[in-house]
C-alpha cells in the first residue's frame, strides 16, 4: 500500500514537472488552437497559476505565523519582547496606511525614506566595518597570500569609492576610481556569475532528481 502510494505521487510529480518544463521548449503559437496538445498546454498554464496561488497562500500563512510568534513574546513578556512590540506596531501601521492610502502614498513613502532606508544604510555601514575588521584579524592570524590579496582588494575598493580620501589631487582619485570599477565590473562580476552558474546547475540537478523520483520532497522517505 505504501509502495503504491509512493509510485502514485512520484508519477504525478514527474508528469507535472515534465509538462511544465516542456512548455519552455515548445512554441505555443505553433500549436493548433484546437486539439489535445493545446489542451495539455492549457493545463500547464492552470498548474502554474495554482503554483502562484499556493505560493501566495504560503506567504500569507508565514506572515500570520510571524505575527503570532511576536505576539506570544509580547504577551509572555519574554526576553526581547520590546523589539517584538516595535515590530508589531510598525507592521500594523505600515499595513493600515498602505491599505488606506496605497503603497505609493506620501505616508508610506515617509516610513520608507525616514525609517527603512536609514536602517538599511546603518546595517550596510556595520557590515562594511565588520568585514574590514574580520579581514585584518584574518591577516593577523593567517598571514598568507590569499589574506593579503583580500585586504589589498578591499583597501583599493575603499580608496576608489570614497571621494577625497587621497590627499594631493584628482589624478590619483581617477586612477583608483577606475581600478575600483575594474575590480567591481570584471573580477567581482565574474565571480558572481560563476556562483550564479553553480547555483543554476545545482537547481537543475535537484529538479532532475525530483523529476526522476530520486528525491521525494512530496512524500515520506
Amino acid at each position: 500500500m505504501r509502495l503504491g502510494s509512493y509510485l502514485l505521487w512520484a508519477a504525478v510529480a514527474t508528469a507535472t514537472g515534465i509538462l511544465v518544463l516542456l512548455g519552455y521548449f515548445v512554441q505555443l503559437d505553433a500549436i493548433p488552437p484546437e486539439g489535445w496538445l493545446q489542451s495539455i498546454f492549457q493545463l500547464r498554464l492552470l498548474l502554474m497559476r495554482w503554483a502562484v496561488l499556493l505560493a501566495g497562500v504560503a506567504l500569507f500563512v508565514g506572515l500570520i505565523h510571524l505575527m503570532a510568534v511576536h505576539w506570544s513574546k509580547v504577551s509572555d513578556q519574554a526576553r526581547g519582547w520590546g523589539y517584538s512590540a516595535i515590530f508589531l506596531l510598525a507592521f500594523l501601521a505600515t499595513l493600515i496606511l498602505g491599505l488606506i492610502f496605497g503603497p505609493d502614498s506620501a505616508a508610506v513613502l515617509l516610513f520608507f525614506n525616514y525609517i527603512q532606508m536609514p536602517v538599511e544604510t546603518t546595517l550596510s555601514a556595520l557590515l562594511a566595518i565588520t568585514l574590514a575588521l574580520a579581514g585584518f584579524r584574518l591577516l593577523s592570524r593567517r598571514p598568507d597570500l590569499i589574506s593579503a590579496i583580500f585586504i589589498g582588494t578591499a583597501f583599493l575598493v575603499l580608496l576608489g569609492s570614497g571621494p577625497g580620501l587621497i590627499p594631493g589631487g584628482s589624478m590619483l582619485d581617477s586612477f583608483f576610481g577606475g581600478l575600483r570599477n575594474w575590480l567591481a565590473q570584471v573580477s567581482a562580476a565574474g565571480g558572481a556569475r560563476g556562483i550564479l552558474l553553480g547555483v543554476a546547475l545545482g537547481s537543475i540537478m535537484t529538479g532532475l532528481r525530483v523529476l526522476l523520483a530520486m528525491d521525494r520532497p512530496y512524500g515520506d522517505e
